[in-house]
């Protein structure tokens, strides 16, 4: 650290009886209050420096000798002061980052300028700044933090700039091995003074963008606690004032960060983004803060994981533990990349994107528009979107265990992921699983709108002996997974004369027995029958309770249409190929498949059909 002494004499200040005063033959003539130090002094050495002190002994002159000067508001109070006086008798004082913006600024308050005197202590203080202090890091920095005692006086004595335009141009010419070596350093400072300094360093253009994230979120990480929701304290009266005093710094602090952040995609990771989304959700930030870091996750989610997603929701008309409207407002976000030109989003309930329910077939066409036209632009990849949609059904997985969690949010979730991003709906099928499992209160209209997302032609063999053994799925449901089981075979070995391997592991586990063109159904003992296993795995099934009766119980709750599906493929089976039109009010996929199946083996499909 550099320093510089000023003045030749020794010390000559002590103490008697908590007044300080000087050595010297000359009698001392003027008095001083400092705080609670009373100095004894003399005019001659003190008033030919400072203007201030001519001043109020000018106005005192009629006074009485014994009239003291009062100094309350001093900057830097008694130690400054006595820096000040020293100087006026010549005294040696020391100067250093430590302690020369106290001196500065109670020189500056005492009006120790080069007007009332050359060679003031103001013009060699500033010289030792500009020439010696703002050159080295280390010193720059101790100043700035010290102008936080003194920030308007140090404003205007343009302290302050000084100590950021020196740390930027520092920070942006230096090129030391480490990058970001300056991080830490800096990331000691104050919200307002470190936002100066980035915004200075950001606006130069010579510090790569992913150095100043890295920097962003060093500050971040000291300044920002990870806050869960459990971990949120009980507000009551006695401690209101200070925990909003708190949180409004820290939001301050997230929103001065987010206003830092850059623009290129990967400058930040996805992780350090949602973290700082969690945080702005504790905290109640603005809804521009909220957006822009939606928009700046949406755009690189697929680097994103389930844990990432997990966003406490601390709204008190939601019961919910996840704030899913956030994670739809990014998801929507990041479908907004493959498009091009892309539009301005809507602004919706906290400023962010309005929901627009889109349905599958027309993300087809996008996409399929994006492949057609080379020249379009799309910064959201095929394979991030594969990527994508696997992470949303994990992370549907995992909310779908909130007992209080609505359905619509559930579907509009899985809605929003377009239909060719889902290789398979095995994990699809895993969180419908999960929500009935969690929601058995729901009806079976509920259960039926729930079960409309899921695709059974994308399901495997397991999800589908898992789905036909499923007593928590709509009776529909289940009768699709069998049609859709069968065509698939029927597509895998080009005709159908007997049922496939897998359907008839399945029925002999409902205790169908195949006798040629014959079956008979033997009810199980149900009293042996034993709880339903969630292992999908074949050698982990175990005999479902859901057997031919259940089926045929279910089948007469059913709804009106389901009635009428079944009964009508009933008659069918009784009037042969002459009433093939009644198969018109059968949903319209298992009507597709079945009228593909037909002339391959109609008296299987049939029999399947009617026997479920």
């Amino acid at each position: 650290m550099k320093f510089m002494k000023l003045g030749t004499r020794p010390d000559t200040f002590f103490t008697t009886e908590a007044i300080r005063s000087v050595s010297s033959e000359v009698t001392t003539d003027l008095k001083i209050q400092v705080q609670n130090s009373l100095y004894l002094l003399h005019k001659f050495p003190l008033l030919s420096k400072c203007q201030l002190l001519q001043k109020l002994v000018a106005e005192t002159k009629n006074s009485s000798s014994d009239i003291v000067l009062h100094l309350p508001d001093i900057p830097g109070g008694a130690e400054a002061f006595e820096q000040c006086a020293k100087f006026c008798y010549s005294i040696t004082i020391t100067l250093s980052a430590l302690n020369i913006v106290s001196v500065r600024c109670a020189a500056e308050y005492l009006g120790m300028t080069e007007e009332v005197d050359r060679g003031n202590l103001v013009s060699k203080l500033d010289v030792f700044l500009k020439s010696c202090i703002l050159h080295r890091w280390k010193d720059t920095l101790v100043v700035l933090q010290s102008t936080k005692q003194y920030p308007e006086l140090s404003e205007k004595l343009r302290i302050t700039s000084q100590c950021i335009e020196a740390i930027a141009s520092m920070i942006i010419n230096k090129r030391p091995t480490g990058k970001g070596w300056w991080a830490e350093d800096i990331a000691q400072l104050g919200i307002d003074l470190y936002w100066r300094i980035m915004v200075a360093v950001k606006s130069s253009g010579s510090v790569p963008d992913k150095v100043i994230g890295g920097a962003l979120k060093v500050y971040a990480c000291k300044w920002l606690p990870t806050v869960q929701r459990k971990q949120v304290p009980e507000i009551n009266s006695s401690c209101m004032g200070s925990f909003q005093e708190i949180t409004s710094k820290h939001r301050l602090i997230l929103e001065r960060i987010v206003s830092l952040l850059p623009m290129d995609k990967g400058s930040v990771s996805c992780s350090f983004l949602l973290k700082l989304l969690k945080s702005g959700n504790i905290l109640n930030s603005s809804s521009s803060s909220k957006m822009e870091l939606v928009r700046k996750v949406g755009m690189q989610l697929d680097e994103a994981t389930v844990t990432d997603l997990l966003i406490p929701s601390l709204s008190y008309n939601d019961e919910t533990l996840y704030d899913v409207d956030l994670v739809i407002s990014i998801l929507e976000e990041f479908m907004l990349q493959g498009q091009s030109p892309r539009t301005s989003p809507t602004r919706g309930k906290f400023g962010g994107i309005e929901r627009r329910r889109r349905s599958r077939s027309a993300e087809d066409i996008d996409f399929e528009g994006v492949q057609e036209n080379s020249r379009r632009s799309s910064s959201a990849s095929h394979g991030s979107k594969l990527r994508v949609a696997k992470l949303i059904d994990g992370y549907l997985q995992e909310i779908a265990k909130d007992a209080n969690l609505p359905m619509e949010k559930v579907i509009a979730l899985a809605e929003a992921v377009p239909d060719f991003a889902r290789q398979d709906h095995d994990d699809l099928y895993r969180v419908i699983d999960t929500y009935l499992r969690a929601h058995q209160d729901l009806d079976k209209s509920e259960r039926k709108r729930l079960c409309r997302i899921l695709n059974c032609k994308k399901l495997s063999v397991e999800a589908c002996m898992h789905a036909a053994q499923n007593e928590l799925l709509p009776l529909r449901m289940v009768v699709q997974v069998l049609f859709f089981e069968q065509t698939r075979a029927a597509m895998n070995g080009g005709e159908v004369t007997e049922l496939p391997q897998s359907l008839k592991a399945l029925l002999a586990k409902t205790n169908y027995v195949d006798q040629g063109n014959k079956r008979t159904n033997k009810m199980p003992n149900i009293s042996n029958a034993e709880s339903f296993d969630d292992d999908w795995s074949m050698p982990g099934f175990k005999t479902p309770r859901s057997k031919l009766a259940t089926l045929k119980m279910k089948l007469a709750e059913a709804d009106n249409d389901v009635e009428e599906d079944v009964m009508q493929c009933d008659s069918l089976g009784r009037s042969g190929s002459s009433r093939f039109k009644s198969i018109c009010s059968i949903p319209s996929k298992p009507k597709r498949i079945l009228s593909k199946l037909w002339a391959m083996n109609r008296s299987v499909i049939l029999d399947l059909w009617c026997q479920c």
